[in-house]
């Protein structure tokens, strides 16, 4: 193993002990990378409890009436603003305070009956959709999450009822989807009492109208010369505080206050620390997590506009006599976007569900579900945009909003492809390790043959065994019985892989990117199979509603599996070296594919 690779599997190790303590239990997405279905994590499909499911009901209820009435997305994008009045109505139904507990003025939902609401908005305006994420699913989320009970007292009353607003202030100019690489610094004050910070931040949503922002800083830790992030709450009242860019303009989501800021000498109590010095990195690891989540929400409420107003304009417009919804070209797009909005639905109450139940380390799983919902709402955008055709180019129509919406979300909170290789290589750290106990006991008999022989008995138990999916509808059977090859494929795939490339695989991303891609693919089909056999065995049956959520659920299975198999065998026979080769070529960069101009 050469140096690169030794600095690479500890900076892994590293990140896994800062966001995870105590043993582990074998998650959904990693079993998938060791050839096992674990099913109690997507089966039974999850529901919002029965305690919680009327007031939710009567949440949405109020929650709809009131954005029916007072929300015009047209006009917020327009005067690049959310109107006040919005935000204190959103405060009223309880929207900017719904999981916080009841006891500092919130709802006390479920991740999953957040996601709900989440939905309604996301579906009428992604302006209002990542201002509320910003304040409620990343900006107070924190706090509720690594607050002390004081810190509690003292913040989240007014920030749940709208007296002030938040902000999560991670962005900066070397630091984005590298969250690690934070530059500003906070330095203790002689006495103690205090940091003095001093950087900048950008790209940070709400930084104008928030009143109290969570800051990443590096600190110093304490008996070395090096520094560590640390979490801080922030005011903009506080002297060295200075907003240099309030609205920074943007193609889309244009009413949210996206700023920047400087911290001039900023002195912060040492009391404003949130969750332990030092540990601020996992603080906003873990909140990025929750906001993903949030995330595949609001892009499935988008995606089923999108559908909505597809299907709409396919039933009325006609063209050589037809219907745009008699052609078959069309019928492609709208069954295509019916079936990712199924899985996306799926996907997000499954991902939902494992917070709510207190699992611990569900980062894959987050990570998929952000890059699937927003890279399949950019598909529907852009199918819908092309059924209405010219008219969707112009700015009275929603399409042409959404589409300059849409495209932030496949770089926020991690951008698509930084999150794809963090997938992959996650997810090969398992068979990965388990390789490597064999391959070091062979040359160092001497370590004992224990680790290894486990380490073999797992490779050869996935590699000749093809787990089970259960699903209770008769059915299904054969599609649970097509995934479980698939994930038997998959490990011997990935094992191969492995095997193949060795240490070099880590920076092979053409590679990650299809193992990533199955193991997203399969995700889905998971959550699709849980959610489809839960309504056959009667639970949201609904006639002729039901019905088509069945022909959606079928078309994409049937779709998916299409795709994954695709994924497995590009993995061998595909155009890599010579696209690689192209790119240098048009890089100025020189050919190390070996291709030699051929």
């Amino acid at each position: 193993m050469n140096e690169a690779e030794i600095q690479r599997q500890k900076e892994i190790k590293e990140a896994e002990e800062l966001l995870f303590t105590g043993p582990q239990a074998l998650g959904f997405a990693k079993g998938l990378f060791l050839g096992a279905f674990v099913a109690d994590w997507a089966m039974p499909y999850p529901r919002v409890s029965a305690a919680q499911q009327v007031e939710l009901e009567n949440s949405l209820t109020e929650v709809r009436e009131f954005l029916d009435q007072n929300l015009d997305p047209v006009a917020i994008d327009r005067t690049a603003d959310i109107p006040r009045p919005l935000i204190d109505g959103l405060a009223r139904v309880g929207v900017l305070g719904m999981t916080a507990p009841k006891e500092y003025g919130g709802r006390g939902f479920s991740q999953q009956a957040y996601c709900q609401v989440l939905e309604e908005i996301g579906a009428r305006c992604a302006s209002t959709s990542v201002f509320t994420n910003a304040h409620h699913s990343i900006g107070i989320r924190a706090l509720l999450l690594f607050g002390t009970r004081e810190q509690k007292q003292k913040w989240l009353p007014p920030l749940v009822t709208r007296q002030q607003l938040a902000a999560f202030a991670l962005t900066e100019k070397e630091a984005g989807s590298d969250a690690a690489n934070v530059q500003t610094l906070a330095t203790p004050s002689a006495d103690g009492s205090h940091y003095i910070l001093n950087g900048e931040k950008r790209y940070i949503t709400n930084a104008a109208i928030a009143q109290v922002l969570t800051v990443m800083a590096r600190t110093p830790v304490p008996g070395s010369d090096k520094t560590a992030i640390t979490a801080f709450l922030v005011t903009p009242d506080m002297p060295g505080f200075e907003m240099l860019e309030g609205r920074m303009e943007k193609v889309g989501i244009k009413g949210t206050a996206t700023g920047r800021f400087a911290m001039r000498d900023m002195a912060v109590p040492k009391e404003n620390i949130l969750g332990p010095l030092g540990k601020g990195l996992k603080v906003a690891l873990t909140v990025l997590d929750f906001g993903r989540t949030t995330f595949g929400a609001c892009c499935t409420g988008a995606a089923k506009t999108c559908l909505r107003l597809a299907v709409e304009h396919a039933n009325t417009r006609r063209q050589f006599k037809k219907t745009l919804g008699d052609f078959d070209l069309v019928k492609k797009k709208i069954g295509r976007m019916a079936a990712d909005i199924y899985a996306m639905e799926a996907m997000t109450a499954v991902t939902a569900s494992l917070i709510d139940r207190g699992l611990e380390d569900y980062m894959l799983e987050t990570a998929m579900l952000k890059v699937f919902t927003t890279d399949r709402l950019w598909e529907a955008v852009n199918d819908a945009f092309q059924i209405h055709g010219g008219s969707a180019y112009f700015t009275d129509s929603p399409l042409e909003r959404m589409l300059r919406d849409a495209r932030i979300n496949q770089i926020g909170e991690g951008s698509n492809e930084v999150l794809t290789s963090f997938i992959a290589l996650v997810g090969m750290r398992g068979p990965g390790m388990e390789f490597k106990e064999i391959y070091d006991t062979m040359f160092k008999p001497s370590r004992g043959l224990g680790k290894a022989w486990t380490a073999g008995m797992n490779r050869l138990g996935a590699a000749v065994k093809i787990p089970s999916v259960p699903v209770k509808s008769e059915s299904l059977r054969s599609q649970a019985s097509q995934l479980g090859r698939l994930i038997w494929r998959f490990n011997l795939s990935v094992n191969r892989a492995l095997i193949t490339y060795r240490e070099p695989v880590m920076d092979m991303q053409l590679i990650q990117e299809r193992i990533a891609g199955v193991a997203m693919e399969m995700f889905a089909s998971a959550c699709v199979l849980s959610r489809l056999d839960s309504e056959l065995q009667g639970v949201g049956r609904n006639g002729d509603a039901a019905a088509g959520g069945h022909r959606a659920a079928d078309l994409f299975l049937r779709q998916s599996f299409h795709r994954i198999r695709r994924f497995l065998g590009e993995l061998t026979d595909n155009d890599d070296q010579a696209l690689l080769a192209t790119a240098n070529v048009a890089l100025g960069k020189a050919d190390s594919t070996g291709l030699n101009g051929r």
